[in-house]
C-alpha cells in the first residue's frame, strides 16, 4: 500500500507546533540545576546533548500528534498481544554520555519483562525499546545521534507530515520502511488514523482496532 501523508490543510498548514529555547555551553551540573528547578507539572520538555540544552514548549498540534501516536502504538500492542510499559516523557538521563532527554513518548515492549512492576533504573536497565519524537519546527539537537547513543533500538520521528522509522544497527540508526516492533504497520495507516483522530479520536481508535484485527486474520 502506498504511503500517503495527512491532509496538510487540517493538520499542519497554520500551526507552529512548538516553541523552543536553546542554551549552549552548559555543563551537566547546570543542566541538572535547571531540570530540578522546574516544576514537575510543567509541559515544557528538556533535551540535553553534550553542552546544548533545548527547552521545548509543545503547542496544540504537537501535543495532539504526540498523544495520538502514543495511542496508536498502545492499540497495536493490545491487538497484537504484546506487553507494554509506558514511560511517556519521563526524563532519560545518561550522565556517562552527557545526555538527557524527555521524549514525547517512550515505551518498553520487547524488554517489558525486565522493568515490569517497578521504577526503571537507567544505570542498570536497558533504555526504552521505542521512542517517539514530534518535531514540527527546527531542533538544534541531533536526535538521531542522541537516541542512538542511548541505545534505543527503534526511533520514530514525525514532522507533522511524514513519519520516519529508524532501527539501531551497529550503534547507528538506519531508516527502514517497516517497524521492527510492528511488522504489519503501514505508514499510510498512521496518517489515516491521525486524520480521523483530528475529527473524532474515539472513532479513529475503533477503526484502527478493526484494521489490526483484519490484518492479523489475513496473515
Amino acid at each position: 500500500m502506498v504511503s500517503t501523508t495527512p491532509k496538510t490543510n487540517s493538520l499542519t498548514a497554520q500551526s507552529v507546533g512548538e516553541q523552543r529555547v536553546v542554551f549552549h555551553h552548559l555543563n551537566w551540573q547546570s543542566y541538572l540545576q535547571i531540570l530540578h528547578a522546574l516544576p514537575q507539572t510543567r509541559s515544557a520538555r528538556l533535551t540535553y546533548d553534550q553542552g546544548t540544552l533545548e527547552i521545548t514548549m509543545p503547542l496544540e498540534e504537537h501535543e495532539f500528534l504526540g498523544r495520538l501516536i502514543g495511542l496508536f502504538i498502545r492499540i497495536l500492542v493490545e491487538e497484537l498481544g504484546q506487553n507494554l510499559k509506558t514511560m511517556g516523557s519521563t526524563t532519560l538521563n545518561y550522565p556517562n554520555l552527557n545526555q538527557g532527554s524527555e521524549a514525547d513518548e517512550a515505551f518498553y515492549i520487547q524488554n517489558h519483562a525486565s522493568v515490569a512492576g517497578r521504577t526503571v533504573d537507567l544505570t542498570q536497565d536497558p533504555p526504552p525499546d521505542l521512542v517517539v519524537e514530534v518535531d514540527i519546527t527546527h531542533t538544534d539537537i541531533d536526535k538521531n545521534r542522541l537516541y542512538a547513543s542511548m541505545g534505543v533500538s527503534e526511533f520514530w520521528r514525525f514532522n507533522g507530515q511524514l513519519l520516519r522509522i529508524y532501527q539501531l544497527q551497529e550503534g547507528q540508526y538506519v531508516e527502514v520502511e517497516s517497524s521492527p516492533t510492528f511488522p504489519i504497520l503501514q505508514k499510510s495507516r498512521l496518517y489515516e488514523f491521525l486524520e480521523q483522530g483530528w475529527s473524532d479520536e474515539v472513532e479513529a481508535c475503533k477503526a484502527l482496532r478493526v484494521w489490526v484485527q483484519q490484518e492479523v486474520q489475513n496473515k
